[in-house]
């Protein structure tokens, strides 16, 4: 039997190297879909607040440096994830978008306390309450912001 001849054999071997290639981008496409940063998962975790959880209020949403105090504990405690300016990052999703400015405060302070570990999010309840209620105060502050941009226009 004659042997195939040599372009045959580094043909076939370059389709399926290719086909390789192919598959593992297509895998590394599907992974980066559902990495920690992945606004879905935000969106769910915050669904999973229980209704008591939602109905919550923040005590300290009148008060004047409540904003101020989240922004210093977001730097702190946040922004290596999320980004300095809320917007994301891979290891964390946008606290900018939709699902963060229509979830109730109290939802937004279950998922803080109870962390979304499985996904990288870690369980923050031994920050005092009412830093946690900070935080949700400085994060909801961007709603106001985004509210006054498109006022503006």
């Amino acid at each position: 039997m004659k042997a195939p001849a040599r372009g045959a054999i580094g043909g076939a071997a370059f389709l399926l190297a290719a086909a390789c290639v192919l598959a593992l981008l297509a895998a590394s496409a599907e992974a980066q879909s559902e990495t920690p940063g992945s606004s879905k998962r935000f969106a769910d975790a915050l669904g999973q607040a229980p209704e008591k959880a939602r109905a919550r209020h923040s005590p300290v949403e009148q008060e004047q440096d409540a904003v101020a105090a989240g922004g210093k504990l977001f730097e702190l405690h946040c922004a290596e994830c999320h980004g300095r300016k809320a917007s994301g990052t891979r290891r964390g999703p946008s606290l900018l978008g939709e699902e963060m400015q229509q979830a109730p405060p109290g939802a937004i302070f279950w998922v803080l306390t109870n962390g979304v570990v499985r996904h990288g999010m870690p369980v923050w309840s031994k920050l005092p309450e009412p830093e946690r209620w900070q935080l949700v105060t400085f994060l909801k502050s961007f709603r106001a912001q985004t509210a006054s941009k498109e006022g503006a226009l």
